[in-house]
This record gives C-alpha cells, structure tokens and sequence, in this order.
C-alpha cells in the first residue's frame, strides 16, 4: 500500500519520502513504481523524462529525519494499534506544527488512533484501495478532533493525485472496510451452510460484481479478517461492548487452521500453486471445498443468494447513515461503486434501493431476516422514510 501511494503521489510531481524499516524494504518499494514506469516506458506510454523524474521523486529510506519537511505523512502499516502508535510518535518527532498526519487503516476507529498523537487536529483518515496505482477512490475519514483545515487539505491532496474523494465519519470499518466486511462474510456463511462455492461466486458474478465474496476474501487474506475479528473484541471489550459474533467465523477459522490463509499465502479457498491446480488454470476453487463444507444435496436457490449479496450491504449502508458515518447520499453512491465494487447497473447502492422500491425492498429484507438472522433487520431509517414515501437523494 505504502509503494503505491507513493507511485501515485510521485506520477502527479508530489515529492515522496518512502520510510520504511530498513533501507532494502525501502528499495523494494519504490522497485514497485519503477517496475510500473519501465513498462509505460517500453510500451511508449511514458518518455524517458517524465520516467526519471518520477522515480527521483521518490527518497527511500529507514531514517525517520528525512521527513522533516513533509507536509502530509501517510501510514500504511499493519492493523496494529500499538504499530501505529510507534509509527505515529516517530514521524510527528520530525514535523512541524503545520504538517498533517493520515492513517492508511481501513478498519480502525480515527479518534482513537489519534490518541498516539500530540495534535489530533492534525490526524485524519486517508483510506486508499488495492491496487492503489489503479482503484479510483480515496475515503477520508474524519476523527472526533480532525480540524476543517486538515479535512480540506487532505481533500486537496486527494484530488492532486487525481481520486475521487469522499468524506465520511469516524467509526469501526469507517463505511467502505465496513459494508464490503458484510459482502465477504455473507458469501462465507453461505459456504458454512454448505451452498456449493460454485454457486456462490457465479451469483455474485451474475449480479454484476466483479469478483466473488470468496476470491475478493483471499486477496485480503483470511488472516486479516482474523486480525480484524481479534482487535474488534479487544477494542469492544475495552468499551464495555459486546462483540456479536457472524456465522461466517467457524469457516473462517476452519480455512486458517488448514493453512489455506489467502492467496499471498499460496493457497485459500481458491487454489494457487500448480500441484493444486489443472493444466493450464492460473487460479480455481480448491478442490477439498466440497468435502470440508459443501453439502450435496443442498437446495440452491440462486435468487435467493444474489439477493443476500446485494441487499446485506444495502442494508449496513442504511445504518451508517443513520450512525452519520454517511452523510452524503452522493458518497455512499460514489463510494459502493469505485471503492466496494457493488455493480455499476445499480447507480449505486442507495439508488439501488431506490430503484427496487422502498416497500419491495422492506418486504424482501424482512424475508431475508426471518430466514438468517439479525444482521437483515430492516434499519429504522428505512422504515420510516417508506411511511414518508421519499427517496435517497442528495438535497
């Protein structure tokens, strides 16, 4: 993530110091941007100066003084709230007053990051996606103590390295880590229920997702979801909250314990390595899915699993608005679209609310509901914007 930021800010002319532990991990990062313009340059995309100048805009580096200087400092480390902390003290000790400090987490709270930090005013959320050289979006996200000034200039930067922006508030999963978590979950509950892989993925295909809850979960990696899952308790714990757990676990589980933790790792619900795979196939469900989950004589009903795709991050998107971690109809829309991937015919996934009819759409998700569990009840906000007859929309 560090590397790709970098390569993006750097393309746009933005001087770069790429920190890392040691010098060679440094190097290896700003490899990444080199191997990215080496192609432009060969391809006749990018000429030789243009090609120079962006790779000396990048400093590697393991010495925390070269950010004096720096305007804005973006982390990209581990889900690691004592990482961070480490990470965040060490860069502040080398800024001055003025500079901003952002965050590259895509599921911690804000305000509490900003805690590590001498001027939480300063702090602020820059949650870029992966690729970040190719995915459009950037999701700013707002701590209790995050100034106007840092918002709009983070939103310039944003936009200097040419993302579209959107801005919601603090809390777990911010909205884009949040609702995409109910995507993947879903589509591994289904799995634990014993609904073929096959179906699953083909019905998220077929409602116009461009990849399946399965295949986008081991590019994350199933220890992530782990490590997620783990601070979660902690962080609620710590809150005097209790931590509602998903049917999704125990498959999740069940995967890492069979060393099949993503495909970085080589292996997860889709196969990698050639021993595993068929003459010719870069990547295909793992063969033992059948006997480990699937039950043969499961009822398939494909309605039935688009719709648990599609209507359970609806749903989650409703109760970030009703929480005013949205408060843009537009950025919810904006955000499912580029950052999520929900399928483009929607218009969104507000729109697609819209689209489907607020009472069709309660009626539906009421079904949903009484069939698997809480995590479908119809949110209040929904409710009360039928009896009303409107509609979402930005004002």
């Amino acid at each position: 993530m560090g590397a790709g930021i970098a390569y993006s800010s750097a393309m746009k002319g933005i001087e770069v110091v790429l920190k890392d532990v040691s010098l060679e991990s440094a190097e290896k990062g700003k490899a990444y941007s080199k191997n990215i313009v080496d192609k432009k340059l060969n391809k006749g995309h990018l000429s030789q100066d243009k090609h120079d100048a962006l790779l000396n805009n990048i400093l590697p580096t393991d010495n925390a003084q070269q950010l004096a200087g720096c305007d804005l400092v973006i982390e990209a480390v581990f889900e690691n709230r004592e990482l961070k902390a480490s990470v965040t003290q060490e860069a502040e000790a080398q800024l001055s007053t003025q500079a901003i400090f952002a965050s590259n987490t895509s599921t911690l709270p804000i305000t509490g990051l900003a805690q590590a930090s001498k001027r939480p005013e300063n702090y602020i959320g820059l949650h870029f996606f992966s690729p970040v050289d190719k995915m459009p979006l950037v999701e700013i996200i707002c701590g209790e103590k995050t100034s106007d000034e840092t918002l709009a200039l983070a939103y310039d930067y944003v936009q200097q390295i040419g993302k579209t922006p959107i801005v919601v508030n603090d809390s777990r999963g911010f909205y884009t880590s949040r609702v995409f978590a109910t995507f993947a979950n879903e589509g591994i509950a289904m799995l634990g229920e014993g609904i073929s892989a096959a179906a699953i993925e083909n019905a998220a295909f077929l409602s116009g997702f461009p990849v399946g809850p399965l295949a986008v979960t081991d590019e994350v990696s199933l220890t992530l979801l782990e490590k997620i899952r783990k601070q979660t308790i902690l962080d609620m714990a710590a809150e005097g909250k209790e931590y509602i757990h998903h049917p999704a676990e125990p498959t999740v589980d069940k995967m890492v314990s069979l060393q099949r933790e993503g495909k970085l790792a080589g292996a997860g619900f889709y196969s990698y390595a050639d021993k595993e795979l068929t003459k010719g196939s870069r990547k295909q469900l793992w063969s033992g899915l059948k006997d480990t989950f699937e039950q043969a004589n499961k009822t398939i009903d494909l309605q039935e699993i688009k719709d648990r795709l599609l209507y359970i991050q609806a749903i989650e998107t409703v109760r970030c608005l009703e929480e005013n971690v949205l408060t843009s109809v537009r950025d919810a829309n904006i955000g499912s679209i580029m950052g999520i991937g929900y399928p483009v015919w929607t218009g969104g996934i507000l729109q697609f609310i819209n689209q489907t009819g607020l009472p069709a759409f309660i009626e539906r998700a009421q079904h949903l509901h009484a069939t698997f569990g809480e995590r479908f009840r119809v949110p209040t906000l929904l409710k009360q914007m039928a009896n009303d007859k409107l509609t979402f929309k930005d004002s």
